[in-house]
């Protein structure tokens, strides 16, 4: 009766000392935090890409998973029927910082506007822990605005 008890409260002991690997570096949950709002960088004159830049970023998640993250992004888009989205990168800056530009194609034809849920378009890219090491925040660029999350 002695043993199972003792085992008992020493794994009570040990599940109870994990809430501080909650808050700590450690954890890959905490890799990065939540996404601020931040100006856009000013881009080169002709991008080599003919998509264009999505109108509004409203959403950035760095979502950890083994090997690496993954970089999600979701845009707002002035009507129904872009395509071929893409988070497009370059190379990261001496400060750490990776900029995506989100890029994709306009719809062929006139299309509905409709409600702001229907025209929202998700992109990600993965990135592999050897390219996060150099990295010491991620920003996803729109035409209008830009979304930042810091390690």
């Amino acid at each position: 009766m002695k043993k199972p008890l003792l085992a008992a409260l020493t794994l009570v002991m040990f599940v109870s000392a994990c809430g501080a690997i909650r808050t700590s570096r450690l954890n890959p949950f905490n890799w990065f935090g939540r996404a601020e709002a931040t100006a856009p960088a000013p881009l080169a004159a002709k991008p080599s890409d003919p998509r264009l830049l999505a109108a509004q970023i409203i959403d950035l998640k760095i979502e950890p998973m083994p090997g690496g993250a993954i970089v999600r992004a979701t845009a707002l888009l002035p009507n129904q029927g872009w395509w071929e989205a893409e988070l497009v990168s370059g190379d990261p800056g001496p400060d750490g910082v990776l900029t995506y530009d989100f890029r994709l194609f306009p719809p062929l034809t006139q299309t509905a506007v409709s409600t702001p849920r229907s025209r929202q378009i998700t992109a990600a890219a993965y990135l592999s822990d050897i390219q996060l090491g150099k990295v010491s925040a991620i920003t996803v660029q729109g035409q209008g605005n830009a979304l930042t999350s810091r390690r």
